[in-house]
């Protein structure tokens, strides 16, 4: 997942300094929301496994 988020985040890059605006906001949005979407099941991973450790 992390990996899309990258990928959305190059997307964004490029399309800006082409000067393709529209295109970079929304490719930067889309990398935010899946980076946040990573973080959550990231922390719900480690608790996760902390849980089964003890």
């Amino acid at each position: 997942m992390l990996r899309y988020a990258i990928i959305f985040l190059v997307i964004a890059v490029v399309a800006a300094l082409l000067g393709f605006g529209g295109i970079a906001g929304a490719s930067a949005g889309i990398a935010k929301i899946i980076f946040y979407i990573f973080l959550v099941l990231f922390v719900v991973g480690i608790v996760m496994h902390l849980i089964r450790r003890v």
